[in-house]
């Protein structure tokens, strides 16, 4: 095999390689890769003190800086023109977004919610940060993830966790009210999250 074709060869190899080097779905972090938290009460932690806030509890788990950008009772579309100046700002190597329950409890239009989630990711992916969703349940007599999520992370390729949130606020003793969890549900979605990324390769 002549130079130019053993050339033409490593090119290409190379470039499957590129395009494989995330078989699991997220890149790894670095120690010192920061992680942007964004969402609503849920992320800002409401229903507990801020060191059992699941971001705070993630940190610990998993050793990365996670910074907390939870606002409590922000609609999506509020959420989707501000995510942009924060990923400016922080430029984190990771945004988890769980974001669009007051949406939901609002009974807003879920496909203006779902397009608002999808600026939110756009804005990531512009900038070359990695996003993974964590699913928001539906209000209603079954609590379950609402199906938007799923089909965004469909359309878009983003990483989702699903079931998580939902699982959690069925079970009484994890919650500090209806909609929000206490110190020991965060703790469980910390977990939870920390075994997702794991699984997804980031740590």
């Amino acid at each position: 095999m002549n130079f130019f074709c053993r050339s033409i060869l490593f090119i290409a190899l190379f470039g499957l390689l590129a395009a494989c080097d995330n078989p699991a779905g997220l890149n790894p972090l670095r120690p010192n890769d920061k992680i942007l938290a964004f969402g609503d009460s849920l992320t800002a932690g409401t229903g507990a003190d801020l060191n059992t806030s699941y971001t705070a509890q993630l940190q610990q788990l998993i050793g990365r800086n996670i910074i907390n950008a939870g606002i409590p009772g922000e609609i999506s579309a509020d959420g989707a023109s501000r995510l942009p100046g924060l990923l400016d700002t922080h430029k984190p190597n990771l945004v988890l977004i769980m974001h669009g329950g007051n949406d939901l409890l609002q009974k807003r239009d879920e496909q203006q919610l779902k397009e608002n989630l999808r600026r939110m990711y756009e804005a990531a992916n512009q900038r070359n940060i990695q996003v993974a969703f964590i699913a928001v349940p539906k209000p209603g007599l079954r609590i379950q993830d609402a199906p938007l999520y799923r089909e965004l992370a469909d359309e878009s390729g983003a990483q989702l966790l699903e079931g998580a949130l939902s699982e959690l606020l069925k079970t009484n003793v994890y919650k500090s009210d209806a909609v929000h969890l206490n110190a020991a549900g965060y703790e469980v979605l910390a977990r939870k999250i920390a075994d997702f990324l794991k699984l997804k390769g980031a740590i």
